[in-house]
């Protein structure tokens, strides 16, 4: 009837779809253009669980309140401390970077949560999560999460040539964009080196953490490598361009999905947002984190991003623009199209 609100029958948990990320040390800033991308495109609630220092709780409940109320609706957060429930919790936070560790919990924390997409601080979305947050319905009956090829030619990848453990398919995968059925993590029995019988993902972490704790060498990304490893059946691989990273074109141009539909997910891993050894990635970092929320996103977006772009066409990655450029440009058509027609719906007289 007009006027009578909807209820739906689904607890707000469920209509959400959750973006887990876990900031320690000086991650503040690019935690929040982070979570600022991913409000700007996505249609769908958004639930986020921000995994932080004690020190930066404060601010991080200051910084997103601060976000103009059209936005704010859009998302609900949470803040947990830096937790492992399992071995030695000061090895577990110094593992490669300080506190990626916290990834590997996040199925034994979350217990009320039943999928979750985990991102790095340093990702920035070009296009609505719910177009990643659809591949969960695309999981056969064993897979339980998705994460990307760490590359895309054996002769160049970094495991395929140096890793001493076991780890996933010929390249290896990377974890900074981790889709998660965490209700299949928590039910499974997962194969393992140590012991004939399954190990829940609970049991299995630290004793893997133990046995190959001396070859491993970027942390809770290797232990991940190892599980899928034994578990190849658990895991859906999906294409670069939803992991899309510097070594995708500072080599030349290795991910063909990019050059046909546009980078997806960018992730500036190798802390390219903050030098100047790749300026394309830095540049669309600086113009996320420049935009106005309340101005037009074409004029104010990808118009200095094109502009920006000009500068970097004498490096690899700057020479293929459109490879950057081409979905976001998408992305922005529809969120226009979209207000437009709630503009015109709103107003509209018979």
């Amino acid at each position: 009837k007009p006027g009578e609100q909807k209820h739906s029958k689904e607890p707000s948990s469920l209509q959400c779809m959750h973006l887990a990320v876990v900031a320690c040390g000086d991650r503040l800033e690019e935690t929040l253009i982070m979570l600022k991308s991913a409000v700007l495109f996505s249609n769908r609630r958004l639930c986020f669980h921000i995994f932080a220092e004690d020190s930066l709780k404060p601010e991080f409940e200051k910084k997103l309140k601060e976000w103009p109320s059209s936005y704010t609706k859009k998302f609900e957060f949470n803040i947990y401390p830096i937790t492992f429930s399992v071995g030695n919790a000061q090895e577990w936070k110094k593992l490669f970077k300080p506190c990626a560790a916290q990834r590997l919990f996040l199925p034994v924390i979350l217990k009320d949560v039943d999928s979750l997409l985990y991102v790095d601080t340093d990702v920035l979305f070009l296009r609505p999560i719910d177009d990643i947050w659809h591949i969960l319905k695309e999981f056969n009956s064993t897979q339980l999460a998705a994460m990307a090829p760490e590359h895309e030619i054996p002769k160049i990848g970094w495991y395929s040539r140096f890793a001493r453990h076991p780890y996933y398919g010929t390249t290896g995968v990377n974890s900074g964009v981790m889709l998660m059925n965490l209700t299949r993590i928590r039910n499974t029995q997962f194969k393992n080196s140590m012991m004939p019988s399954g190990l829940t993902w609970e049991e299995m972490l630290y004793p893997l953490y133990q046995k190959y704790k001396n070859y491993i060498t970027w942390g809770d990304q290797d232990l991940l490598n190892i599980i899928f490893y034994f578990n190849p059946e658990c895991l859906y691989v999906f294409p670069c361009q939803w992991n899309y990273r510097p070594d995708h074109c500072m080599y030349g141009s290795n991910c063909k999905g990019a050059e046909e539909e546009g980078v997806s997910i960018l992730h500036g891993n190798r802390g390219v947002y903050h030098d100047d050894k790749q300026p394309t990635f830095k540049a669309l970092y600086e113009v996320i984190r420049d935009f106005p929320f309340e101005d037009n996103l074409f004029q104010s977006l990808y118009y200095p991003l094109q502009s920006k772009f000009l500068d970097t066409v004498h490096t690899l990655c700057g020479r293929i623009p459109q490879v950057f450029l081409k979905q976001i440009e998408k992305t922005m058509k529809k969120v226009y199209e979209n207000r437009v027609i709630v503009y015109l719906g709103a107003n509209h007289r018979y």
